[in-house]
């Protein structure tokens, strides 16, 4: 193969598709991209078994062909080449080598046949639909904080996505959750979505969406079945297995009789925990919310550090009550929301607290509570 392209085209999609390659690898070909000439451009495609991505991008096509190369050191060179250069890549009669010429700089790659790159897109996908990049980002961006990093409960390591009716219309839903606190966020389903099946999208593949997302595209293009999810933004193509499982009854650990409603300024609220919480020790990182009429009390206790209290006004008008979170948690679900203030509606010290977004009603937390 013999081809040229302009560095910058092909540094921005190299971008993309080497985030999905491991650094480290026991299968050699995993390290490396595949190249493949088309019509009016080139094909980039990496994959580590579990996600692929692919890209096309304008090139010029002197020669077709196609190839492997190790991903990171490709994007490497091509980084550190000038801005404005034209690269050219063009393999040897046999295939066992790359060079990548870019004015008076020349470098020699080997190379894997492409015979032997894995593909992982065989399959029918049963549901297409189209959505605003922004409803899918704000999907993830308000439940990925809470996706379980906790390898043995593998169901819970990715967004659990569905649809069902609500206030007379049908919702796409997502919702995370590790045992401890729970993110549920929900848009208007998009045509197409009708029926879908309940899918878990994995930590790695949601994080990389997420990237692509904030690209500036205004629509991503999704097809799902039950063992796969492929995302379609632009010129690059994301597929990914979802994980095989099935996501827990989260209905259930929703509370719906908590009556002791808290109002409160997010921002202040969360500025006055990170400052008390500045004394405790990491592995307890516990909170005291002591409420009264009015007021909140934080306070945390170290054995080692000493004692830290701040003093809130809120809005509050029911019985006196003691409640303990742990410290993080509470500023992880304070960043995600959108509004002025925070209503926790809280039953007990012992039962968990539904948290609700003054300035989103489309999403609701929910916190396990801490011993203090």
């Amino acid at each position: 193969m013999r081809i040229l392209i302009e560095r910058s085209n092909l540094l921005k999609s190299l971008s993309h598709v080497q985030r999905v390659v491991e650094r480290r690898n026991t299968i050699p070909i995993l390290s490396n991209v595949l190249l493949k000439t088309e019509d009016g451009g080139m094909r980039l495609k990496a994959t580590d078994l579990d996600i692929e991505i692919t890209e096309t991008v304008p090139a010029m096509s002197e020669q077709p062909g196609a190839t492997t190369v190790p991903a990171h050191l490709l994007y490497d060179i091509v980084r550190k080449l000038p801005d404005g250069s034209e690269v050219m890549l063009q393999t040897d009669g046999n295939g066992g080598q790359m060079t990548v010429t870019s004015g008076r700089s020349n470098f020699r790659l080997q190379c894997l046949p492409e015979a032997d790159f894995p593909d992982i897109t065989a399959g029918t996908f049963t549901h297409a639909f189209k959505l605003k990049t922004g409803d899918l980002a704000r999907l993830i961006e308000r439940t990925q904080f809470a996706i379980s990093t906790e390898e043995t409960r593998y169901y819970l390591n990715g967004i659990f996505f569905h649809t069902l009716e609500s206030g007379g219309a049908l919702q796409l839903r997502s919702v995370a959750t590790d045992g401890h606190r729970l993110a549920r966020a929900e848009t208007d389903a998009p045509a197409g979505s009708e029926g879908m099946p309940g899918i878990i999208v994995p930590r790695k593949a949601v994080s990389e969406i997420q990237k692509l997302l904030g690209e500036g595209a205004e629509m991503v293009e999704v097809e799902l079945s039950d063992s796969k999810i492929r995302f379609t933004i632009g010129p690059v193509v994301m597929t990914s297995k979802l994980i095989d499982g099935t996501f827990p009854d989260y209905q259930r650990v929703i509370p719906t009789g908590n009556d002791k409603a808290l109002t409160l300024d997010r921002q202040s609220f969360a500025h006055a925990v990170d400052r008390v919480s500045t004394i405790s020790s990491e592995r307890g990182r516990a909170v005291k919310l002591a409420v009264s009429a009015s007021q909140l009390v934080l306070t945390v206790n170290s054995p080692d550090a000493g004692t830290a209290t701040e003093e809130l006004a809120v809005g509050y008008d029911s019985d006196e009550l003691e409640i303990g979170f742990n410290a993080k948690y509470l500023l992880d679900i304070t960043g995600q929301l959108s509004g002025e203030s925070a209503v926790f509606m809280m039953a007990d010290p012992g039962s968990p607290t539904l948290i609700k977004d003054g300035g989103d009603e489309r999403t609701l937390y929910v916190l396990m509570p801490m011993r203090v």
